[in-house]
């Protein structure tokens, strides 16, 4: 259904975010600055996923 396809798309977003965005083990401490690594974290992951939609970027492993 739509709701998994949803859904899918947004644990892709976190798994890319734990095995290539570094938050499968932060070293961080504090919300403020994990929460910046996040917002980095998927900031980087929309513009891969922008780039690899547009054609301009070849993400095969995105």
């Amino acid at each position: 259904t739509t709701s998994l396809k949803i859904r899918k798309r947004i644990e892709e977003g976190f798994g890319w975010l734990k095995t290539v965005g570094g938050l499968r083990k932060t070293k961080l401490i504090g919300r403020a600055k994990l929460s910046a690594q996040l917002l980095l974290g998927f900031s980087v992951y929309n513009l891969i996923r922008l780039g690899s939609l547009s054609g301009w970027w070849r993400g095969a492993h995105v």
